[in-house]
C-alpha cells in the first residue's frame, strides 16, 4: 500500500477516492472520471500538464503487504521488494520469503534487493513482521506476490554460411543468431566468436564474423557469445564444427567409389595358382592427393580377397576332377549300348 503522502496525493488528482482503514471495506470494482482529463489513455494534459503513461494500481485493506515492481523484471536487472505497513507503520524483524523459503534472517530493513536477477529468481514472494509498539507488538504476514522474470534473449545459435565445410580458399561467414524483445529497443548486444578456446573476436557491435581465403588451418570448433553491454547477461552458443574441404576431398566427394559386382556366370575362373592378390595401389610421391582416403589400401578387403581367391581355385580343381572321371565314364562304356542310345 502507497504511503500517506502518496495517498494524498492521488486523492487531490481524483477526487472521488476514497481512504479506509484496513478490513473496513471489502475490495469492489468503482470507476471515476474528471472532466479536467483529456486525450488518449497513453498521453494524456492534466491542467496544461504532461503525464506519461498510465500503470496499473492494486489497492490493498491489509495490514501488512509487499511492494514489487510495477513493470515486467527481465534477466540482468535490479529488483527491489519493500515490505510495507499501515500509515508506514514502523516494523521489526522484517523476514522475505519466496516459496515459502526465507531469504534470510529476520532484521530491521524493509527492503530486498538483488541486483542482478535471473530466471531462477522467480517465484511467489511474501514477507513478514512485528509492528513495533510498546507492547510485544503483532506479527504480520502479507499476501504473496507472483514475480516471473523473464529472458531477456534466447541462446544463440551459431550458423555457417554457405556452409560448415567450406572449399579451401574460399570465404565463409559465421552468424550469432539470437533476438531481443521487441519493447526492449534500447539494450544492446555484444558478440564475441571462438575457435577451439582462442578469441577470435571479442565484443564487436557486429554478429557476424567472416573468414575469407579458408584454409585447414580454419578447421575446428567455433561457437559464439551474446552479452549485454555491462556483461550482466551472457550466454553461449553450442559448438560448430567447421571443416574446411580441400582439393582431394572434392574429387574424392564427386567420384565416389562403386559397390563391387556380382560376377556372371560366363565369367572365367582365374588360373592364378592360390595366394596372389592384386597388386596394392601405390602412392607417389608426387601425387597431390596423397590425403585421399580412395589411395590407401583396406588390409581388411586384402585379407578377404585372399580367401575368396582361394576358393576359387579350389573349386577350379573340382571341377578338373569331375571332368576326368565323366571321361573315364564315357570311354568304358560298351560299343553296343552306344549304338542303342543312338537309335
Amino acid at each position: 500500500m502507497a504511503a500517506r503522502p502518496h495517498l494524498a496525493a492521488s486523492l487531490e488528482m481524483l477526487p472521488c477516492e476514497e481512504a479506509t482503514s484496513p478490513g473496513s471495506v471489502s475490495a469492489q470494482e468503482s470507476s471515476c472520471h474528471d472532466d479536467n482529463l483529456t486525450g488518449s489513455r497513453e498521453d494524456f494534459e492534466i491542467k496544461g500538464y504532461t503525464f506519461s503513461h498510465p500503470f496499473h494500481l492494486i489497492v490493498s485493506y491489509d495490514w501488512l503487504i509487499l511492494q514489487g515492481p510495477s513493470r515486467p523484471v527481465f534477466e540482468g536487472e535490479s529488483m527491489v521488494l519493500r515490505c510495507r505497513a499501515w500509515q508506514d507503520w514502523p516494523l521489526t524483524q522484517v523476514t522475505f520469503y519466496r516459496d515459502g523459503s526465507a531469504l534470510g534472517p529476520p532484521g530491521p530493513d524493509s527492503e530486498f534487493s538483488i541486483a542482478v536477477v535471473q530466471e531462477a529468481d522467480s517465484g511467489h514472494y511474501h514477507c513478514s513482521g512485528i509492528f513495533r509498539s510498546t507492547g510485544s507488538g503483532s506479527p504480520e504476514t502479507a499476501s504473496s506476490v507472483a514475480i516471473i522474470v523473464q529472458e531477456l534473449f534466447p541462446i544463440p545459435i551459431l550458423r555457417a554460411t554457405p556452409s560448415a565445410e567450406p572449399q579451401q580458399g574460399g570465404t565463409v561467414t559465421l552468424r550469432c543468431q539470437t533476438k531481443l524483445p521487441p519493447h526492449r529497443p534500447a539494450t544492446r548486444l555484444l558478440f564475441s566468436f571462438y575457435k577451439d578456446g582462442k578469441t577470435m573476436r571479442s565484443q564487436g557491435v557486429s554478429s557476424e564474423f567472416q573468414i575469407t581465403a579458408v584454409s585447414e588451418e580454419h578447421s575446428g570448433s567455433y561457437w559464439c557469445e551474446a552479452a549485454t553491454e555491462e556483461n550482466q547477461v551472457w550466454k553461449q552458443s553450442l559448438q560448430l564444427e567447421i571443416k574446411v574441404q580441400g582439393e582431394c576431398d572434392s574429387i574424392s566427394a564427386a567420384s565416389p567409389t562403386s559397390a563391387p559386382q556380382k560376377p556372371s556366370a560366363s565369367a572365367t575362373v582365374s588360373t592364378e595358382p592360390p595366394g596372389s592378390l592384386p597388386p596394392l595401389i601405390s602412392t607417389s610421391s608426387e601425387d597431390p592427393c596423397l590425403c585421399s582416403p580412395v589411395l590407401v589400401p583396406d588390409p581388411h578387403l586384402h585379407h578377404q580377397m585372399g580367401i575368396l581367391l582361394k576358393h576359387m581355385q579350389e573349386v577350379r580343381d573340382l571341377l578338373g576332377h569331375l571332368v576326368v572321371e565323366l571321361r573315364d565314364l564315357f570311354g568304358h562304356r560298351k560299343p553296343g549300348t552306344t549304338k542303342a542310345t543312338d537309335k
